[in-house]
């Protein structure tokens, strides 16, 4: 039997600073931590853009550890943020085109989990993951693309208040 492995045929020390140089090693340093991909299914899925969204978000993360992720993010080139123009307190975080990149991934975790794991993945969106995959994996790149339009137009891309 022939080994699928890549292992032994890899670059000797990309970054003497990682512990390796594995494709899969180099992801889960930036990614393998509890919270950033959850960061990252927020932005592309639910709509979240605001440090505040992100804390009542449901998920009970820490608003140290999240400023904390939210800066490796986009040190990473994953994410970025830019001043909010309706509230200039606030900061906007969107992906950038390696965060959208992620799309396929967190897809294929949820059908992942939707298979092997009880989960609370609405049974619709699961079957149109799977079924309508790169349909689905355009809408949501889509859906990027306008935001960024929005951003570059200098909106906020956030609904606006109600007034009172």
């Amino acid at each position: 039997m022939q080994r699928i492995g890549y292992a032994g045929i890899m670059a000797k020390a990309v970054d003497p600073g990682r512990r390796s140089d594995c494709p899969i090693s180099v992801a889960l340093e930036l990614l393998g931590d509890a919270w950033s991909l959850l960061i990252v299914r927020d932005l592309m899925f639910n709509g979240r853009k605001t440090f505040k969204d992100f804390l009542e978000g449901g998920e009970g993360i820490a608003s140290n550890v999240l400023a904390a992720r939210l800066k490796r993010l986009e040190a990473a080139g994953i994410t970025t943020s830019r001043p909010d123009p309706d509230d200039a307190r606030r900061r906007l975080f969107a992906l950038t085109e390696m965060g959208i990149g992620l799309a396929p991934v967190l897809v294929e975790l949820v059908l992942w989990s939707a298979v092997h794991l009880r989960t609370a993945a609405p049974r619709a969106v699961t079957r149109r993951m799977a079924g309508e995959r790169e349909a689905f994996l355009a809408e949501v790149r889509h859906q990027w693309a306008v935001s960024r339009r929005v951003a570059s137009a200098g909106g906020s891309g956030r609904k606006p208040r109600k007034s009172t």
